[in-house]
């Protein structure tokens, strides 16, 4: 299927690793215009290597103006931003009496704030072209609690933001949807790390959690997004799609 993303330029937030890298990667394959951001300076330049066109900003996504350059940067290079995947996030903490208020705090900075203020940084240029996509990569934890309270939290407001933004913002172009993975495995999960120290339970966990019998993979959480992004789905407006193998339990 002909996807039209040839030339878009497409902004994705922690893309050095990971799904983030999965989801450029596909971008770039089919030729549009790719630039990531990460801290790690030296994922970065591993990116770089592998894909020669690819257009790389360090910075830490916690920091509003570290995001106010890196949308400056990207519109300097190219003159838009045509799709915006807000992909960066992570997990701290642990239960919520043992967890300070920091770490929740740090959560929403780094899963939902950066979302907000990305998909508020790029507006204008989008709502001037009347065109545009924004997908924000969340998780079935956001609907039903699945992993660390501070993370639950962040995902679940990134949804509802979803749902508010995209019903604003669909009067000038601009779509905006959700992707939300189950267990991904890659190289860099936590996944792979619990698989690595118990394989027994993680193949237990496996069956009796996930009804398609195995992890995802990175690549399957990318081409979903390359859906979202594309005018295929121009009548995909506020939704969040779960990429998971049935692994949720939510029914709505």
């Amino acid at each position: 299927m002909e996807l039209g993303l040839n030339g878009k330029v497409v902004l994705v937030t922690g893309g050095s690793k990971g799904i983030g890298k999965a989801i450029a990667k596909a971008f770039y394959d089919e030729g549009a215009k790719v630039a990531i951001t990460a801290r790690n300076k030296k994922e970065l330049e591993q990116c770089q290597d592998e894909m020669e066109t690819i257009f790389t900003y360090a910075g830490d996504m916690k920091d509003e103006a570290a995001r106010k350059e890196l949308v400056d940067v990207v519109l300097d290079k190219w003159g838009t931003i045509d799709i915006l995947i807000n992909n960066v996030g992570g997990s701290n903490g642990s239960t919520v009496a043992e967890t300070e208020l920091n770490l929740f705090r740090d959560a929403m900075e780094l899963n939902f704030f950066s979302t907000v203020d990305l998909s508020r940084l790029v507006l204008p240029v989008m709502k001037e072209r009347k065109n545009g996509a924004i997908i924000n990569i969340t998780s079935i934890s956001g609907r039903e609690s699945g992993s660390k309270p501070t993370y639950n939290a962040a995902k679940a407001a990134a949804i509802s933001f979803t749902k508010a933004m995209a019903d604003e913002a669909i009067k000038d172009g601009i779509r905006v949807n959700g992707v939300a993975p189950g267990s991904i495995l890659h190289p860099t999960s936590v996944w792979q790390t619990r698989v690595e120290a118990d394989p027994e339970a993680m193949n237990q966990f496996v069956q009796e959690k996930i009804p398609a019998g195995r992890f995802g993979t990175a690549e399957e959480v990318a081409n979903v997004v390359l859906f979202l992004a594309s005018d295929k789905a121009s009548w995909v407006v506020g939704a969040t799609i779960n990429v998971d193998g049935g692994q949720s339990k939510s029914n709505f």
